[in-house]
């Protein structure tokens, strides 16, 4: 199967990891692969909150 074009780029997703706690599973991992469904939603969530507050107040 074709891999689609990446959202997030893997800087944001490591930032993300960090400050939701999980990061030390992906860096045993080696991917976000074991990483389960709510951790994922969690962080989507912070990289919506990281970018509304890159674009500043409106």
């Amino acid at each position: 199967m074709a891999r689609r074009n990446q959202v997030m780029s893997d800087t944001l997703k490591m930032e993300c990891a960090k400050e939701l706690g999980f990061f030390d599973q992906v860096q045993a991992d080696g991917d976000f692969g074991n990483v389960s469904s709510r951790n994922c939603g969690s962080m989507v969530r912070k990289a919506i909150e990281i970018a509304e507050r890159s674009l500043g107040p409106r």
